[in-house]
């Protein structure tokens, strides 16, 4: 059974050879995770990226992340999907990951298509055997054609991110993960991706999303998170979460200026 378990997760970037002014320091303060100065050192920045970040997801869950720019969704992502590794706290995580923001782990320029698939295929997860029987279905999403025998690297980056989406997606993942930044290419194609991404959702266990689109959330999601400056305010049905974050926006927007 899938199940994602983050307990008092707190995520720190150091900046080394950074000095903000206090001006500087206060804007970033409102508009991304919160900037300290090290406690050990004057000469070192960190931003705060995720602090004490307790959240449970279960088998069924479809979790859309709610926030600013800046307010986490991206760096909890990752945290999830084992990219960054955590300050404090700890992370559990059971099944198998799918993530959509790194559509090619392992890319290598000089190999081939094929090559890639295989190396992209087994560092996603997938067995040999798996990845050999997948290969007739990217080849025909990809539509990359004998493309696929020549070297990566005369690839266009349009067909790099076919290539790239085309294995991602050809998984059955217990655990989705996307970021709503996927390139897709061409208008047409940008259609098959809409529509085999909504299949991989339905195929999958758990499906986290950030995004900043409240209609794709409330399309996709049964639930929500509301994040700001590294933490998770509430987590609740998405209307619920979407008012939430619509009046803190508004409230903001009405601050007198000083």
């Amino acid at each position: 059974m899938a199940a994602v378990v983050l307990d008092n997760v707190s995520v720190d970037f150091p900046i080394y050879g950074a000095h903000l002014s206090l001006r500087k320091a206060l804007f970033d303060r409102a508009t991304g995770g919160i900037i300290r100065r090290n406690e050990t050192g004057h000469h070192r920045v960190v931003i705060n990226a995720l602090r004490d970040v307790s959240l449970e997801i279960e088998e069924g869950d479809r979790l859309g992340l709610i926030g600013h720019n800046g307010a986490g969704k991206s760096t909890l992502l990752r945290v999830i999907a084992g990219v960054y590794e955590p300050v404090r706290g700890q992370t559990f995580v059971e099944g198998r990951l799918t993530p959509l923001f790194d559509m090619l782990p392992g890319f290598d320029p000089e190999d081939t298509g094929y090559q890639n698939i295989v190396t992209s295929g087994l560092l996603l997860g997938m067995s040999r055997r798996e990845i050999e029987r997948r290969i007739p279905e990217i080849e025909e999403f990809s539509e990359l054609g004998e493309y696929l025998a020549l070297p990566v690297r005369t690839y266009s980056a349009g067909m790099v991110t076919r290539l790239g989406f085309s294995v991602a997606t050809a998984i059955d993942p217990d655990i989705l993960l996307i970021d709503e930044g996927i390139g897709a290419g061409d208008a047409r194609f940008a259609e098959r991706v809409a529509a085999r991404t909504h299949d991989l959702i339905r195929r999958s266990s758990i499906m986290v999303l950030a995004s900043h689109s409240d209609a794709l959330i409330a399309q996709t999601c049964n639930k929500a998170a509301l994040m700001d400056t590294g933490r998770v305010l509430a987590v609740g049905p998405v209307p619920e979460i979407a008012e939430m974050y619509a009046r803190r926006v508004h409230a903001a927007s009405h601050v007198p200026a000083a």
